[in-house]
């Protein structure tokens, strides 16, 4: 099934008016007064912005912008993957692969296209189980079957060399499309490189003080807002039954890594409805998993051209640790503003750091 059709976003009306009526009936949690944020979203929040999908969010705003880039859908290894396909009007451009992460999805590179597209052709998929593609339906989707089925479709769409970008589960999906098509890939670009202390007391000396401030911000989002990834890499089933039923639910799972005022509301809004419309928070959540159980993890260091942007309100990569795991590490960009979705909160400087990227290699 090597098939490519073309693909148009048209919620059914009676799904936005049950998701209106499920909104509206929502039993709301209890909260401690004046805890505000200290247990997870303050109730008050998460019940100001469903009253602004219920009342004022445009769904078919969000279909409009989508629909206005070309969208197909392929079989590939047993599952649908659907993209966006954006060519550039130079026929030399350079493909590009565009990987979105969790709890993300295509609407991440949205704002970034119009910067890009005359300089790269983009292909922009919606990961497998993620969003349009639709839920996956066997097991074993971790991020290494993942990037085959991504090498997969660059190949059906006839690109030979390409590069590859990667945010969040992106940024660790990016890489392995390098390890698994690596005469096709001249390059990956990442928004964070997941490379942390092995253990070994040695890796340690000789750490700046710069380097302990970025192994702070990275503890402390472990200690403070991980539990979604260890609930999903255990039990996701567990929380998928409470998403799939109630989209206060889904809000609230979203908000607490995807929330103001680094994002809009309808940016936050438009990626729930995606996860909502397409009932796909379980198959998403069984990513984290995937990687979790997966025996066929790659331990060698990468040696293909690695390049990463890193923005001020996100992930602190480490140098050192960067460098042990990829040992072709030529780009290196820091931004004193930006945070998790460079893409739509900056999308001048992501693009402007791709194109200096990728002219370097």
């Amino acid at each position: 099934m090597t098939e490519i059709r073309e693909f148009h976003i048209a919620v059914d009306e009676a799904d936005v008016e049950e998701l209106r009526f499920r909104l509206a009936r929502t039993r709301w949690t209890d909260q401690v007064p004046g805890a505000g944020s200290r247990y997870g979203d303050a109730v008050e929040d998460v019940q100001e912005m469903a009253r602004y999908w219920a009342e004022d969010f445009d769904w078919r705003a969000v279909e409009r912008t989508l629909n206005a880039f070309p969208q197909f859908i392929t079989e590939i290894d047993g599952t649908d993957v659907h993209f966006l396909h954006v060519r550039s009007g130079n026929p030399d451009a350079l493909p590009l692969l565009m990987v979105h992460g969790w709890p993300g999805s295509v609407m991440e590179f949205v704002d970034v296209v119009e910067h890009l597209r005359g300089d790269f052709h983009l292909v922009i998929p919606s990961i497998p189980g993620f969003g349009f593609s639709g839920p996956t339906t066997e097991s074993g989707w971790h991020s290494g079957r993942i990037a085959r089925a991504f090498a997969e479709l660059m190949a059906r769409l006839g690109y030979e060399r390409y590069g590859v970008h990667g945010n969040d589960a992106g940024s660790i999906i990016a890489p392995e499309v390098g390890r698994v098509a690596p005469e096709h890939v001249a390059g990956v670009h990442v928004t964070q490189i997941f490379s942390f202390p092995s253990g070994d007391p040695a890796e340690m000396e000789g750490l700046t003080e710069d380097d302990f401030r970025r192994l702070g911000v990275l503890q402390n989002f472990w200690e403070t807002m991980s539990g979604y990834a260890k609930l999903q890499q255990a039990r996701p089933q567990n929380v998928a039954f409470a998403l799939a039923d109630s989209p206060a639910g889904q809000l609230a799972w979203t908000m607490q890594l995807m929330g103001e005022p680094a994002v809009t509301r309808d940016f936050l809004l438009a990626n729930v409805s995606i996860y909502w419309f397409t009932n796909t928070a379980g198959s998403s959540a069984r990513l984290y998993y995937e990687d979790a159980h997966r025996e066929d993890v790659p331990v060698e260091p990468t040696t293909f051209p690695m390049g990463v942007a890193i923005f001020a309100d996100d992930f602190q990569t480490i140098r050192r640790f960067a460098e042990r795991d990829h040992h072709n590490l030529v780009h290196w960009s820091e931004f004193d503003r930006g945070g998790h979705y460079s893409g739509h909160e900056v999308p001048e400087l992501l693009a402007d750091d791709l194109k200096v990227y990728f002219a370097k290699i």
